[in-house]
């Protein structure tokens, strides 16, 4: 099966992710994946909410989607790379060159999956994909 990928840009007000998702919704979208951007994130719970009443399944790039009412996020872990960055800063404020602190690129990666979202379209949670998930939202 054949599959087509939109993509949607749209502004920061909640007017604007309701006429995005209107939008999709009207065009037979059967899914939604949600960007990481300052202003999706800080909207995470209006974003899962109005997917949910699209009928759209949703995934977002972190765990606080998830936990917003999203479907499923995979992602870097976030906690881990923010504190990453405050070492860097503290090692520049201590007189470091930005340029010899060492490049870090995450190898942790994590699968977060929302059971009361999936049961909400209609979806069961295969046990292989639960088993690998970090964090389950019930």
């Amino acid at each position: 099966m054949p599959v087509a990928v939109s993509l949607l840009e749209f502004g920061a007000k909640e007017a604007d992710h309701r006429r995005a998702i209107d939008s999709l919704s009207g065009q037979g979208a059967n899914g939604l994946m949600v960007v990481d951007s300052p202003e999706t994130f800080r909207n995470s719970r209006l974003v899962a909410q109005l997917a949910a009443e699209a009928k759209l399944p949703s995934m977002g790039s972190f765990r606080e989607y998830v936990e917003a009412g999203g479907l499923m996020a995979y992602s870097f872990d976030l906690t881990d790379l923010s504190k990453r960055c405050a070492s860097d800063v503290d090692q520049i404020f201590k007189g470091a060159t930005p340029g010899n602190i060492p490049f870090y690129q995450t190898s942790k990666f994590e699968l977060s999956v929302n059971v009361a979202t999936a049961s909400h379209f209609g979806l069961s949670v295969p046990a292989p994909l639960a088993a690998s998930a970090d964090w389950i939202v019930e």
